[in-house]
């Protein structure tokens, strides 16, 4: 496999803003929230903390979970309300979606009977359905399911589907077919990726396919764009592979082999971050991969189903954090990449789309810039410094090749 320099290979050193989590805490999860940025924080504080988009001012804390915030994403509707709010996941066997401005639990889903530890959630498009999964206690892992308008009590549990951590849950957004909002993806330690009708109560009859990666599954996602409906999954190997929408296993690699040595500029890749799902990028996915010294890249797929195709690489950001980057962001409305480290940063960055070409770059940017509000405009234009890369193949429009590291 090879790997491309990008004609527009950005090298970004300056940030645009840099706060820290108190306590030395590691930043474990970061979503956005209207004018704010949410970040979780390791333990022993496990809060959510809200900071002021244009600034990274900490607006406000909210209180996380007893043993561990595992997981944070942001939802668009849950239940009766179509107001977008934050839902997190913790150890003391809850989900719980929060109202931010006051600070306090909206909703709480909470496990029956003997406490499950909780590792991660999702909520249904229309937000009528809530997953969990559980790490593994004695044999057991479950996929829990909530009805967010009764929350005393898991609408059903599903128990066989998974036999070790399970690590991902995500429900298919904007399916084509009926029903199809109802399918979920779960990965798991035990090697397996899973897809369940989460409207089935019988969970043999649940399970729709399963694939078998042999490795211990770390995270993972769906793939959806014109070529249709693939999932990505990343193992604690950092190794990363492609699946159809069935399952079928088509690519295999790792992550950490591509390498970049051209121009006086480097690139080795220590570990996969996240894999971000977009329009913006080839393929429909964005990959996230950093460095031990605390910097990162963002790489696409010519075709991430063919394990010979090539990737890209298309933007360095360095200097930012002086250890491992444990979570990032990508603010697609308004052109920001928010990323969270061991170090306890929270850095924002410029990140212009990858899939842009050099003629259309400078076009873009004045779009995304005249789209934003005048705050966020004015405040991350004065900040913005971006060092571009210089390559041979710029003028011709063509893309150089780069060594590959065995």
């Amino acid at each position: 496999m090879s790997l491309f320099q990008s004609p527009s290979l950005e090298v970004v050193k300056q940030t645009l803003h840099r706060t820290f989590l108190p306590d030395e805490s590691y930043v474990l999860s970061l979503t956005t929230l209207g004018n704010y940025y949410a970040a979780s924080a390791s333990s022993p504080s496990n809060q959510i903390h809200l900071f002021d988009k244009t600034s990274l001012q900490s607006v406000g804390v909210l209180q996380g979970h007893e043993n561990a915030t595992t997981y944070l994403r942001t939802i668009h509707a849950l239940g009766t309300s179509n107001r977008e709010m934050l839902l997190s996941s913790g150890k003391d066997g809850c989900v719980v979606a929060w109202d931010e401005r006051s600070g306090t639990t909206s909703i709480k889903m909470e496990t029956s009977g003997r406490l499950r530890p909780i590792l991660c959630c999702d909520a249904s498009s229309d937000g009528l359905m809530v997953a969990a999964g559980t790490d593994l206690q004695k044999e057991d892992a479950f996929i829990l399911y909530w009805d967010p308008r009764n929350p005393v009590a898991p609408l059903r549990t599903h128990g066989s589907t998974h036999s070790d951590d399970i690590t991902a849950v995500h429900f298919l957004k904007h399916g084509s077919s009926r029903g199809s909002g109802k399918v979920l993806l779960s990965t798991s330690s035990d090697g397996l990726i899973s897809t369940s009708n989460a409207l089935e109560e019988d969970e043999d009859e649940a399970v729709l396919h399963v694939g078998n990666w042999g490795c211990s599954v770390s995270q993972g996602g769906w793939i959806q764009n014109t070529r249709g409906t693939r999932v990505w999954a990343a193992s604690d190997m950092e190794t990363f592979s492609c699946w159809s929408n069935e399952l079928e296993q088509m690519s295999s690699m790792d992550i950490r082999g591509p390498s970049l040595h051209d121009h006086g500029h480097s690139w080795v890749t220590d570990y996969l971050i996240k894999g971000h799902c977009t329009q913006k990028a080839e393929n429909g996915l964005a990959v996230f991969v950093g460095s031990n010294e605390g910097d990162l890249a963002l790489m696409t797929g010519n075709d991430i189903s063919n394990p010979a195709a090539p990737w890209t690489i298309h933007s360095v950001w360095a200097g930012g954090h002086t250890g491992v980057v444990r979570s990032l962001h990508w603010d697609e409305e308004h052109g920001v990449l928010v990323t969270g480290g061991e170090d306890s940063r929270i850095t924002t960055w410029r990140i212009h789309d990858p899939n842009v070409s050099d003629s259309q770059e400078g076009d873009q940017m004045d779009d995304t810039m005249q789209s934003e509000s005048s705050k966020l405009k004015r405040e991350w234009d004065d900040t913005m410094d971006i060092s571009q890369a210089t390559v041979s193949s710029r003028h011709t429009g063509q893309e150089c090749l780069i060594e590959l590291r065995l």
